[in-house]
């Protein structure tokens, strides 16, 4: 089913105004308890713990309720403010609200992702809660649940696998949760109207493009693609490097374009000789290649086949992860991963600051770093 027809086949209980029976149970609940559970709410009045999270979004923006840590307490009229309202859980401020984040990976890439948005949340006064999943997971929504079930989180940062089978439900489970949610690295519509979701990316269409008029300032002017087969990030670049391409005047079909194996993959070794081959039947001068993974195997491949880097050919890697450490240091696109975490993070503390402002969606530039492996193309 598509995710237009998931989001039309939901009950009226899970849409649309706050049913008033389900509101006065809430508060009714809360005037005999003062302080409750969303288990338990969700338990008491046999309601999802997404529709009750969303109802207690909403009763929150009128100043009925506040969230407090590890459950919601009712705010009595004429109440003088105590110290849970003011200001650690004011509902428009982020001091002291808990920020569930969850990446595809603990190693690669995003490790310092998740340092800039831990940098963020703590100049906020935010406790950040990181989980990990894996690149091969089918369904991201049971970690999800987990995350925001077990441990209240007020909002949440979210890495989601787009190419999975449960990728809409997912998304359409996101945006009914109740608490604000920002995409990283990821977009996203939902609904029937495709509402976009809030989210912050890196401009790597952008990145390619760099690299390839970085070259084609050296006077190359046949530039090749190599791209990690495995990588969300793939067809981005795909996408500037043919802009970048058209743009400077050259042909991009006589040269090479390839896509990487998995490292894992036996025959890696095979198809990087090929692609050299490749190179010296184009008169491809000059590559960009992602990732450093990619790029550190190429030049290996090039040192036992004595291609000289840059004098035969000239290399840009695209991430810089340890690329700068090699002999010669390459030339590399280093995506802004602190600042990305860093904007997600600013990006939830603005929309629990403000919930009816517009949907915002962050672009920042990545960054070209030139070093010792690109020069102008002989002869």
């Amino acid at each position: 089913m598509s995710r237009e027809g998931n989001t039309a086949s939901r009950s009226d209980e899970s849409r649309g105004p706050l049913q008033a029976a389900r509101r006065q149970h809430l508060l009714e609940a809360l005037q005999r308890d003062g302080w409750m559970r969303i288990s338990d709410l969700s338990r008491q009045l046999g309601a999802a713990p997404v529709t009750i999270r969303r109802d207690l979004a909403q009763l929150a923006t009128e100043g009925l309720v506040q969230r407090v840590h590890g459950g919601v307490a009712l705010i009595e009229p004429g109440d003088p403010p105590t110290a849970e309202e003011d200001p650690a859980t004011r509902p428009n401020s982020p001091s002291g609200r808990v920020l569930g984040m969850l990446v595809p990976s603990l190693d690669y890439y995003w490790p310092e992702v998740a340092r800039g948005a831990e940098e963020a949340a703590r100049e906020l006064d935010m406790r950040m809660i990181l989980r990990g999943s894996s690149y091969d997971t089918e369904d991201d929504g049971p970690q999800l649940a987990r995350l925001v079930d077990r441990t209240g989180v007020d909002a949440l940062v979210v890495v989601p696998r787009m190419d999975a089978p449960t990728s809409g439900r997912t998304i359409d489970w996101l945006a009914q949760i109740g608490v604000p949610v920002v995409l990283l690295e990821r977009t996203a519509t939902v609904g029937a109207h495709r509402a976009v979701m809030e989210s912050v990316v890196t401009d790597h269409a952008l990145g390619a493009a760099m690299a390839v008029r970085h070259l084609t300032s050296l006077g190359h002017r046949r530039v090749g693609l190599v791209v990690d087969a495995n990588s969300p990030t793939r067809p981005h670049l795909h996408r500037g490097w043919l802009d970048a391409a058209a743009e400077c005047d050259i042909d991009p079909r006589k040269t090479v374009e390839a896509v990487v194996p998995d490292v894992r993959s036996p025959d890696r070794d095979v198809f990087l000789d090929q692609v050299l081959d490749r190179c010296r039947e184009t008169a491809t001068t000059a590559l960009l290649v992602h990732a450093d993974a990619a790029a550190i195997a190429l030049l290996q491949r090039c040192e036992e086949r004595h291609v000289l880097v840059p004098g035969d050919l000239s290399i840009v890697a695209y991430d810089d992860e340890v690329v700068e450490l090699l002999s010669p240091p390459l030339t590399a696109v280093r995506p802004p991963r602190r600042s990305i975490g860093r904007a997600a993070v600013r990006l939830v503390a603005d929309r629990l600051a403000d919930p009816e402002r517009p949907t915002h969606r962050v672009v920042i530039s990545p960054l070209l770093r030139i070093r010792e492996s690109t020069t102008a193309p002989r002869g």
